[in-house]
């Protein structure tokens, strides 16, 4: 299963589709609010934090800025992930879209 998630996250990466430059400023206000409540406990969720509180959760803005990283491929992850590590957190799919969108605007 781990790796028909990877399949699919490469495939929507090689696609290419859209970054968040299309979500609205809405979005990614309420994607900062959710990560503050639900992210910040792992992950730096926002440039200037001294660093994540668990070494190995990637901050946010070094996810935003993976090479070919997109809306959807954060979404697919948000969604059907399998990592270890991480707790499984059942978002809906607007809380999904606006946490991408905050991760993506983080892309400088």
């Amino acid at each position: 299963m781990q790796g028909t998630v990877r399949t699919l996250i490469a495939s929507i990466v090689a696609v290419g589709t859209s970054p968040v430059s299309a979500a609205q400023a809405q979005d990614v206000r309420q994607g900062r609010e959710l990560a503050r409540e639900v992210c910040a406990s792992c992950h730096e969720i926002r440039p200037g934090q001294s660093r994540s509180p668990i070494a190995t959760a990637p901050s946010f803005q070094r996810i935003a800025e993976t090479p070919g990283m997109t809306a959807a491929a954060l979404n697919v992850w948000l969604t059907v992930h399998e990592h270890p590590t991480m707790p499984m957190i059942k978002l809906s799919r607007d809380e999904v879209r606006n946490v991408s969108a905050y991760i993506l605007s983080l892309n400088r």
